[in-house]
């Protein structure tokens, strides 16, 4: 959809882009023990192998060639996982990872009119992404009001690409990544009474390029093509999250928690050149070259607002809250908003629920995004926003009110009834390029044999 609504000449751009079915197989072996001994308590083994495959064909308006571009992944995966009680108020949580992906990459460029196909580009490298971890987690309980809970782990990641020169420039024909971390965590919770809880907790994380961070040629919008950035590093965040919660008698229940997040080398998409130009011809148009870099910080807080309050005759009455912002850093020195940052957003509900039958109305709702707080690389995309009085994007406040209603007839047969955006709200959640759907029905049936 967000596509098919852009335009070029006063036509528009695509006369066909649509993605072809999607292959996904699953296959995944389990195997679990409960034994007392001195290594563990309770171990899991798991191993699974998934194949999985998608493909993406477009075509320009008023033209014969179609561009086909279909990925196959095969990901293989294992766990080993135990869990150990040290005595009656501690217990340890350990085990090893590992994860394999196998990535290839296809590209045929078809004449629609003479039926003849040709090999084309390839939207990614053909590579493999590997990442193997040790973690333990210790979780203590001091007394019946504090819990303590620390944990460790160390995550090796290998990506290794082979680019295809033919269609595009590249200076370069292989790519090796391999990059590896300790992360931890350091958690607390006090219960000094029944009605009162507070916690706390620091953290690091840790996430490498994967393939398509670093080997993706895709054009992100009109005008903008991403090209592959090799020497792309990790990004590290640093977390601290406090909370409280209080229950005031049998009926009220207020909860309140504000997080900070301090993102180091964020991967983030801008302006880049691929062997010294800045731009190049992609799909017949002249596209400013992009690709995703390290920006120097990136922060992220906000605070998550949570109430429930019981009401008689059955009735419940619950809302939840959530503002953040984000602001990453430019190439000038100067921030920008991050995309990754919402607008204020949350949903209240009213519930009824007697004997077997439960009923919802509830309201979703999010915040506007005026033009001067949306990201840098947001401002761009006019044809995925609305538009404010000074012909600027800008993503608009929106609610919808919705009812849901559901009957137990048996122990193991239900029925439920829905009506969403009961007002037929015309909206557009942020930085989606999809309006959101209008008026629906939804009923079910459900069974359990």
């Amino acid at each position: 959809y967000d596509r098919h609504i852009q335009y070029r000449n006063g036509l528009p751009r695509y006369g066909e882009w649509s993605y072809g079915p999607q292959v996904w197989m699953m296959n995944q072996l389990r195997i679990s023990h409960h034994g007392q001994n001195g290594v563990y308590d309770h171990a899991s083994f798991n191993v699974a192998v998934q194949l999985f495959e998608e493909s993406r064909m477009v075509r320009n308006i008023q033209d014969d060639e179609r561009h086909i571009r279909e990925e196959k992944v095969d990901a293989y995966s294992f766990n080993l996982d135990f869990v150990k009680t040290i005595r009656a108020r501690h217990k340890l949580f350990y085990g090893i990872e590992g994860v394999w992906d196998d990535v290839t990459s296809l590209g045929v460029d078809e004449n629609i009119a003479t039926g003849i196909s040709v090999k084309g580009p390839a939207r990614y490298p053909q590579a493999t992404w590997s990442s193997y971890a040790l973690y333990a987690n210790y979780l203590m309980h001091l007394n019946d009001q504090i819990s303590l809970q620390s944990g460790l782990r160390y995550n090796l990641v290998n990506l290794d690409a082979a680019f295809d020169t033919t269609f595009y420039p590249f200076p370069y024909t292989t790519a090796s990544l391999d990059h590896g971390a300790l992360t931890g965590s350091l958690g607390v919770v006090i219960n000094p009474s029944s009605t009162w809880s507070l916690s706390a907790n620091l953290s690091t994380g840790f996430r490498a390029p994967n393939v398509d961070d670093a080997g993706k040629v895709f054009d992100s919008e009109p005008g903008f093509v991403i090209v592959p950035n090799p020497d792309l590093e990790p990004e590290y965040a640093y977390n601290a999250e406090a909370g409280i919660a209080r229950v005031f008698g049998k009926t009220v229940k207020v909860d309140l928690t504000a997080y900070y997040t301090f993102l180091q080398h964020a991967m983030v998409r801008r302006n880049f050149t691929l062997n010294g130009l800045d731009s190049f011809v992609y799909d017949g148009e002249l596209s400013q070259v992009q690709a995703i870099q390290n920006a120097a910080v990136a922060n992220v807080y906000g605070v998550q607002i949570g109430a429930e309050v019981k009401l008689p005759s059955g009735f419940g009455l619950m809302t939840d809250l959530n503002y953040q912002i984000g602001e990453e850093e430019l190439d000038d020195g100067s921030t920008s908003p991050s995309r990754h940052a919402a607008p204020l957003f949350g949903v209240t509900k009213l519930s009824y629920t007697h004997n077997k039958l439960n009923l919802i109305l509830y309201a979703q709702y999010s915040g506007e995004k005026a033009f001067v707080n949306l990201p840098q690389e947001e401002q761009e995309k006019t044809e995925i926003y609305a538009v404010d009085e000074d012909g600027n994007p800008y993503s608009p406040s929106w609610m919808t009110l919705n009812f849901k209603a559901q009957l137990q007839l048996e122990k193991n047969l239900a029925i439920s009834a829905g009506l969403e955006n009961i007002t037929d709200k015309r909206y557009r959640p942020y930085s989606s390029g999809i309006v959101a759907p209008g008026r629906n029905f939804i009923l079910s049936v459900k069974a359990i044999f």
